[in-house]
């Protein structure tokens, strides 16, 4: 069994308001503290099998131009997403299963690109809109009972477990891969840095906030229980604990490296792009009302985040 980080975008940062805020407040934080931010996400070769842990984004989705004000920045392209998944060495057909740890698009943006893979997500997200249109779901019941301390989890096969983790959305999930007595956590999007992990803190990003927290101490008592190696989405924290085989000790936290940050001039092309779900805000697709003027309570159509949540594209 082997995984491989599939990276696509680095030198993001997700600020601590919005990676800690989520009980206390944006205000309780300050927004001057960047953590690194990066876009990654993770292949499952068994040695029979090619199974992918999300898809990324599509392949000609914009980059953002964050300024001083950004609570969260997705990064810069490396490559697009299929780019470097074939960059691994793999081609889209060899891929037979896709497992979904949530809807949103910068985990669900490549779903489309792999023919013959089947694609497995909780069932509560099987009418997302991202969804739409897929012929190749397998909706998770989570049939299998607990696995260690979650009460909910599906056997995909030996050594690997579709875990039940509601709260960043509804229908979100963490995948465990054992291999040789180490416990690979690919959690989505439970944290968007290692340190709320760490301070035990949630992010602001949450559809049910009570699930995310009880997800979230769920996570915790399992780091500290089983020898863990913590994969994220969205900080090189992700693949730098997957090269080191590096397990989280909660009471000795890695030295936090603050993101280095230049604010470039780029061109900002009048369109928007929401930092937690992908969705893109296009003036010509909206009878041409720019995002400037939208009311201020308007939020994200695919993801329901405010509008501080968007950088422009």
């Amino acid at each position: 069994m082997e995984i491989k980080a599939i990276r696509f975008r680095r030198d993001g940062f997700y600020t601590q308001p919005f990676a800690f805020g989520g009980e206390e407040g944006r205000e309780k934080f300050d927004k001057n503290v960047r953590y690194r931010g990066s876009l990654q996400n993770y292949l499952i070769d068994t040695g029979k099998e090619v199974i992918l842990v999300d898809t990324g984004l599509p392949a000609d989705f914009p980059e953002e131009v964050p300024n001083e004000d950004s609570l969260a920045f997705t990064g810069h392209n490396i490559a697009n997403y299929i780019d470097a998944f074939e960059a691994l060495g793999y081609k889209p057909e060899q891929v037979s299963k896709i497992l979904l740890t949530h809807r949103h698009g910068d985990h669900s943006g490549a779903l489309r690109s792999f023919p013959n893979a089947q694609i497995y997500v909780n069932e509560h997200e099987t009418d997302a809109t991202e969804l739409q249109g897929l012929t190749n779901l397998t909706a998770v019941s989570y049939s299998d009972g607990a696995y260690y301390n979650f009460p909910e989890s599906q056997k995909i096969q030996d050594g690997i477990y579709f875990i039940k983790a509601e709260g960043h959305t509804r229908g979100n999930s963490i995948i465990i891969v054992e291999d040789n007595g180490l416990f690979y956590m690919i959690h989505g999007d439970v944290t968007y840095v290692d340190e709320a992990l760490y301070e035990n803190k949630l992010s602001i990003v949450y559809d049910d906030r009570d699930a995310a927290r009880q997800t979230l101490d769920r996570v915790r008592e399992f780091v500290r229980n089983h020898p863990t190696v913590y994969l994220s989405t969205h900080t090189p924290q992700g693949y730098e604990n997957l090269e080191a085989k590096r397990v989280m000790d909660l009471d000795n936290p890695v030295p936090t490296i603050l993101a280095e940050v230049d604010f470039d001039k780029k061109e900002a092309s009048g369109k928007y792009v929401c930092s937690i779900c992908g969705y893109l805000y296009d003036p010509a697709e909206h009878d041409g009302v720019a995002f400037e003027d939208l009311p201020e309570d308007w939020r994200c159509p695919r993801c329901k985040q405010g509008k501080e949540k968007f950088n422009k594209a």
